[in-house]
């Protein structure tokens, strides 16, 4: 299909975080400093075909890339919330912070709000 593949990551990694739900980083590391990352959130909407789709994300990208337009030293710490395929909300949940600290908290939020986060989009896309 049409869709737009993000860029590859110097580190990614995925781990399961429920029955149907996993967690994503991607990471690019330059003198000890992160100048890119991404947090998500993911729904397996089918998991045999490796079929996710965004719940929540978080991004930062100091040279601004289509896929992740915001740099957390500027604009500070966001989250994007999804529906339907879609971006529907974005929050900001900091003022600017040095991206380190930044990715730091992203993980600490989602860890804090996972099974929330699960449970709207569930009960949005009226999955039992």
């Amino acid at each position: 299909m049409g869709e737009k593949k993000p860029r590859d990551y110097d580190r990614e990694f995925t781990e399961r975080v429920g029955r149907r739900s996993r967690r994503r980083l991607g990471l690019d590391i330059e003198r000890g400093v992160v100048t890119r990352f991404v947090v998500q959130l993911e729904y397996g909407r089918n998991i045999v075909e490796d079929e996710w789709e965004e719940v929540v994300r978080y991004d930062h990208d100091s040279e601004g890339s289509n896929e992740a337009a915001h740099d957390v030293t500027k604009d500070g710490l966001h989250i994007d919330i999804y529906r339907d395929g879609a971006k529907i909300e974005s929050h900001e949940l900091t003022p600017p912070l040095p991206s380190n600290v930044a990715l730091n908290r992203a993980e600490e939020h989602l860890r804090e709000n996972l099974k929330g986060y699960i449970r709207r989009f569930e009960e949005w896309h009226q999955i039992e």
